[in-house]
């Protein structure tokens, strides 16, 4: 590790700001300065995307699922010492550290799969007709890339959602260079895989500028990216402030571009009293280690319960908050996402709870209190500061009286990535329809944490969980956000894509004056 920008296939460290990263349970610093780039870096990482785009665009697809094999090959090949940075500089598990290596890889396997399929172009030809009344032209439409991509690093996925993470992979997928703005927080993670996706590049082929990686604390690096003009796209997991930023930022520039956002989102839980006849115990034992896990930092970590009283509700009530308290506590990231989760619990202090579960205050650095709180109805309703989403081991818990309050409450609450429902009677399901327009993801009888990667999956949902509910940032969909459709009219099969020729020399499914043809 050289502490130094990725700039296509250079270092670069031109500047004179330095930072480094901290481990976040002993505080030891990670022995690496790492060089926060200047504008002028900033200006030829986008340079050297922007003069890459066409070519690395107009690669047949399995040129490109080569690369991101490689990526994922040359990942593995690091071996312990990408594990061991990502648990210094997280203070998360080994064991989550080899989970998320593992799904980082997996995600780049399964684009690379997409890609030599096909399905992700939309092919679809419409042949000229001249008794068509007007005449029709020939028409040809496919997907495209959009051009560079900014992805920001999240702070709580060190590998599955930041420099090869979903966003990366997805864009290079799609055809698209991207530049990665690396999360403070773990640098040197993102600094290892970086070295592991050029030298996939170099063995690959790849046009240089395809992938450049640029440190940065400050928030000035950020701002250059998102506003210069030859970015077309951004790629962001994070807190909701930071994502409307980003967001507000790119709709001011003279040609404003799209940001696909992941914020905030609360993951309602509702809880049916046919559900808590059968099920109290069992279902008190998912929710606290959905709650807890991570030390609650899962952006589908469950973070507003809505039961609806009955004869069990309060054996359910003292097994949930015992099992919260009694759960394993993790250090959280880092100092500042500690004290704004301590900060968040402040808020609602002069709320009257019913019930309070916590933890007692833990003497070592950065461990989060585990905590569930309890309201009625009416109290939730009045105090909107409770409806608001809190990033760490904490939920609150609103005892409904009936089905009816639990709509009421559900309608306060804002779009979310999630809402689980737990019921055994159909019956209970009659705000059904509600649900679908509140979240992305409908979770039955089942917790929301553990985001399975398939095409099937959405990770997406309603503002603020998303900028952008029509997608997900998770499965090979995730491609949609970087693709643009082009149609090409009365083109000669010479100058044609190859997706869009007569003969399909591809082998993908295509769709042929309206009629899907599947190969």
């Amino acid at each position: 590790m050289t502490g130094k920008n990725f700039i296509g296939y250079s270092l670069s460290a031109e500047g004179s700001t330095y930072f480094h990263t901290l481990n976040p349970r002993s505080g030891k610093r990670l022995d690496v300065d790492f060089a926060e780039a200047t504008i002028d870096e900033v200006d030829r990482a986008v340079e050297l995307a922007f003069s890459s785009f066409s070519e690395f665009n107009d690669l047949l697809p399995e040129r490109r699922a080569e690369f991101l094999t490689a990526i994922a090959d040359e990942i593995e090949l690091i071996g312990k010492d990408l594990i061991q940075v990502f648990c210094f500089e997280s203070g998360l598990s080994e064991q989550r550290a080899i989970t998320e290596r593992k799904r980082t890889v997996f995600q780049l396997r399964s684009f690379s799969k997409a890609l030599i399929q096909g399905d992700w172009l939309q092919a679809s030809i419409d042949l000229a007709d001249p008794n068509f009344d007007p005449p029709k032209p020939d028409l040809r439409k496919m997907m495209t890339g959009v051009g560079p991509v900014v992805v920001f690093g999240a702070s709580n996925f060190p590998l599955a959602y930041s420099t090869a993470g979903g966003d990366t992979a997805s864009a290079l997928a799609a055809g698209c260079p991207v530049i990665v703005k690396s999360h403070p927080l773990h640098a040197g993670t993102g600094s290892l895989v970086s070295e592991a996706i050029v030298r996939a590049a170099k063995k690959t082929r790849m046009p240089e500028g395809v992938f450049s990686n640029l440190n940065a604390k400050s928030f000035s690096v950020g701002q250059h990216l998102v506003m210069h003009p030859h970015i077309k796209a951004v790629g962001f997991t994070g807190s909701l402030l930071g994502g409307r930023a980003i967001f507000d930022l790119a709709a001011s520039r003279k040609e404003p571009i799209p940001v696909f956002a992941e914020m905030g989102s609360t993951n309602p839980v509702l809880i049916f009293q046919s559900s808590l006849a059968s099920n109290a115990e069992k279902i008190a034992e998912l929710l606290a280690s959905s709650i807890t896990s991570g030390a609650g930092q899962f952006c589908t970590k469950p973070g507003i319960i809505l039961m609806e009283d009955a004869e069990f509700s309060d054996v359910f009530i003292q097994r949930l908050g015992q099992q919260i308290i009694e759960a394993e506590q993790h250090v959280m990231l880092h100092s500042s996402i500690k004290d704004r989760f301590d900060a968040d619990q402040l808020k609602s202090r002069n709320v009257s709870y019913l019930e309070v579960f916590e933890t007692e205050q833990n003497q070592e650095p950065n461990i989060g209190q585990h905590s569930l709180k309890v309201v009625d109805a009416p109290t939730f309703i009045e105090e909107s500061i409770l409806q608001e989403e809190v990033f760490g081991p904490f939920a609150i818990l609103v005892r409904c009286n009936g089905i009816e309050e639990m709509e009421r409450c559900l309608d306060l609450i804002d779009g979310s990535l999630t809402i689980s429902v737990f019921a055994e009677a159909c019956s209970s399901l009659q705000i059904l329809q509600k649900l679908k327009r509140k979240a992305g993801r409908l979770i039955y009888n089942g917790v929301p944490t553990g985001v399975t990667v398939c095409p099937s999956m959405n990770h997406g949902g309603p503002y603020p969980a998303t900028t952008d509910s029509r997608f997900t940032a998770v499965g090979i969909d995730a491609m949609k956000r970087f693709l643009r459709p082009v149609s090409f009219q009365n083109f000669p099969q010479e100058l044609l894509p190859l997706a869009l020729k007569d003969f399909n020399e591809l082998g993908i499914s295509r769709r042929i004056n309206g009629k899907l043809e599947i190969h």
